[in-house]
């Protein structure tokens, strides 16, 4: 049974045309990775089909009572509630039963015996939906999801409003989890998650009887969740059976035939118009030449689809720092709290280091500590001499209204307009992005931007906070080749071992020196 319809879906921002006559339709059951590259429109579709965005053309139409489920990063938490209000909010709808149920009990004593038949009915049919929906075990459900997600490391008793972006995207995930809705849209769930709750999700996700639609550039996981593939591509969406890696080889097959087609298209053009040019002037062969130009006028033209531009990915090298990176010695780092242990940590030059362990841990805040951000709460940290850091922040400043180009001019003012337009072109954006304001591109074309920003400046040290959050297939690739090509030193935080693991000289574990509770 259809969900969800979706039929000649039309729509762009200003002359940037997003989609053009889609359609698409969702049985119940079905597990969908929706897949393309950034900038493709994947966020703009979630945010249609739930109606928070208005379609220049065409239907969204939902089945009867069905509950969606949207993880919606920008969501507002209300200021004074706890974590645990939020999770527990969750069930708001059995809570108001309860309330009904309560409210019954207390009309009982002054109706008749007809009404309070009634009402014993209506109480009895409301006890069982409690019952089933295992309204008594809400605590345990919050606590066991909560845990999953290593939302009970943050604090459970949390205000919302002193969370971090990724910290809310956590609490927002477990909520949505939590409603168990009859459809789940998720927008790249894992960008905050590390390693051990990456695969709690997974394993939540494969037992999932309902249907979702997920929005991810981490392939290991998608494949191990979904069985359809929606490809979204030069405004199109084709949808193809089973994971990922089935895709691609279909996908290829599919291209090479197109490309043949057009080859052998592209040459009988060539002949029939020959043939046209050399055979119209002449009596004896005229109508054979116009029979050759009714045959070219009738053709349906094969298009073969433009390549979109491939980032490339070149970090400017300074001059090599010196031997030491930095040293800290008895380093408590915290905010009002301490989060480890003493730590005395050396790096040198030309080490590439992977920080790893689950979120709340202090990893960011580490990397903060030793680049003098945050003054720790105790003991010291020496940076070596000659540093060139290239620091890539996890979570963007939120409201730029500059464009690209205003972007990139204000951190190179010596550029040229051809010089800006050509640094962006290479991480991979097009003539259409680089016009666009920020805050009007994708999570993953805003990471592009900084990207940007970071190559271009020479530098000898790279602190990496996940880098790979948002950004598709392609980039993420390019990224790790990249690293894996810089002759400086690398600190990063990442929590894809499929990234890091072909990168990294060192991996360091932070949990073995955290002083959180696992």
């Amino acid at each position: 049974m259809s969900i969800l319809n979706v039929e000649n879906l039309s729509h762009g921002f200003g002359d940037r045309a997003i989609f053009k006559d889609v359609s698409f339709r969702l049985l119940k059951g079905e597990h969908i990775g929706l897949i393309g590259a950034n900038g493709e429109g994947k966020s703009t579709f979630m945010n249609i089909i739930t109606n928070k965005l208005q379609p220049d053309e065409g239907k969204v139409e939902w089945s009867k009572r069905v509950r969606v489920g949207y993880l919606d990063q920008h969501a507002v938490l209300t200021k004074g509630m706890t974590i645990q209000d939020v999770l527990r909010s969750a069930f708001q709808y059995l809570f108001d039963l309860e309330q009904e149920m309560n409210d019954m009990y207390n009309k009982m004593g002054e109706v008749g015996p007809e009404e309070l038949e009634k009402l014993l009915e209506e109480v009895g049919t409301i006890q069982d939906t409690l019952t089933n929906q295992d309204f008594y075990m809400i605590d345990a459900k919050v606590q066991e999801t909560a845990r999953g997600l290593g939302i009970t490391d943050i604090g459970l008793d949390r205000d919302v409003n002193d969370l971090s972006g990724g910290q809310r995207t956590k609490i927002l995930l477990a909520k949505l989890l939590l409603e168990k809705p009859d459809i789940l849209l998720l927008d790249e769930p894992t960008n905050y998650l590390d390693e051990q709750h990456i695969e709690w999700l997974k394993r939540y996700l494969q037992e999932y009887e309902n249907a979702f639609i997920l929005i991810s550039h981490d392939i290991p996981f998608l494949n191990s969740v979904i069985n359809l593939i929606y490809h979204m591509e030069n405004q199109q969406l084709t949808r193809y059976v089973g994971d990922y890696d089935q895709f691609q080889q279909v996908y290829e097959m599919k291209k090479q035939q197109l490309e043949a087609a057009y080859n052998r298209q592209q040459q009988e053009i060539a002949d029939l118009k020959d043939f046209v040019a050399r055979n119209k002037a002449s009596v004896a062969t005229r109508n054979m030449a116009m029979s050759r130009q009714k045959k070219l006028d009738k053709m349906e033209v094969i298009e073969l689809a433009k390549e979109k531009p491939k980032p490339q990915f070149n970090f400017k090298e300074a001059k090599a720092s010196g031997k030491m990176i930095f040293e800290t010695k008895g380093l408590v780092i915290g905010y009002d709290s301490p989060l480890s242990r003493p730590l005395d940590l050396q790096m040198e030059r030309g080490q590439k280091i992977a920080l790893v362990g689950a979120n709340g841990i202090g990893k960011t805040t580490l990397l903060r500590s030793i680049l003098g951000e945050i003054t720790p709460i105790s003991g010291s940290v020496e940076r070596g001499y000659n540093l060139e850091i290239g620091y890539f922040e996890q979570e963007m400043k939120e409201g730029n209204y500059n464009t690209c180009i205003e972007e990139i001019w204000e951190s190179f003012p010596s550029f040229t307009q051809f010089e800006v337009r050509a640094a962006l072109a290479k991480c991979g954006l097009t003539t259409k992005h680089i016009e666009s304001k920020i805050a009007v591109l994708s999570g993953g074309e805003k990471a592009k931007v900084r990207l940007c920003k970071l190559i271009n400046n020479e530098t000898n040290l790279l602190v990496l906070d996940e880098p790979t959050n948002h950004l598709d297939v392609d980039a993420k690739d390019e990224l790790k080749r990249a690293l894996k090509a810089y002759k400086g030193s690398i600190l990063m935080i990442s929590h894809e071992p499929e990234f890091y693991s072909d990168i990294a000289t060192e991996v360091w574990n932070c949990e073995s020196w955290t002083t959180k509770v696992f």
